[in-house]
């Protein structure tokens, strides 16, 4: 059984900066597209970032450049490095891994594996 564990999130002032981590129990990064989701009350889950192992890397429209998906060298964690974070960004984040190789890589119902979220929330 899978299990991907998020960590890192907090309560920051808008212009500071966060690191998530998801640890994940299983060595899947070989086959396995990962992914950091989001997603604010009332609103849908959206895709942040995602990256295969010696592959490309995605982020969602509304990166800016403030976000930047890596992986560790022993291939069982994924962070997301958050820079000048904004009100908007606050919301629970997720990480998830699939097998599929679908051509949309932010379609969250492609995924086979999901962490229990952590929370991020930015104030003025």
């Amino acid at each position: 059984q899978v299990q991907l564990v998020e960590s890192g999130g907090g309560s920051v002032q808008a212009g500071g900066s966060l690191k998530l981590s998801c640890t994940v129990s299983t060595a899947i990064f070989s086959d396995h597209f990962m992914a950091w989701f989001r997603q604010a009350p009332g609103k849908e889950r959206e895709g942040v970032a995602g990256m295969r192992t010696g592959g490309l890397k995605y982020y969602g429209d509304f990166v800016e450049g403030r976000f930047t998906v890596s992986e560790d060298n022993a291939k069982t964690t994924l962070f997301l490095q958050i820079d000048n974070l904004k009100l908007e960004d606050t919301g629970m984040y997720y990480c998830a891994a699939r097998r599929s190789r679908s051509s949309k890589w932010d379609a969250s119902t492609t995924y086979d594996y999901w962490g229990q979220g952590t929370q991020v929330t930015v104030s003025s």
